[in-house]
């Protein structure tokens, strides 16, 4: 049987590698319960995903142009 508890660190460092490349199953499974009992993960997820955002808009923004004008 695999076990399914993770900790925070465990957690997060399933969230960094999931930006990289799909997590196996269990992985995804476990995270998926770790996310639903804890209170700090959630935050650190969205944290990950704003930064995410923020990055894909600031590489748009640089090949539209706003290199050119000085920004």
């Amino acid at each position: 049987m695999i076990p399914l508890r993770r900790t925070c660190k465990q957690a997060a460092a399933l969230l960094v590698a999931r930006e990289d490349r799909r997590i196996a199953l269990p992985d995804t499974v476990a995270l998926q319960l770790h996310l639903m009992a804890c209170k700090a993960c959630p935050k650190f997820e969205r944290q990950l995903l704003t930064m995410r955002n923020a990055m894909r808009q600031w590489r748009n923004y640089g090949a539209q142009g706003g290199e050119e004008n000085g920004l």
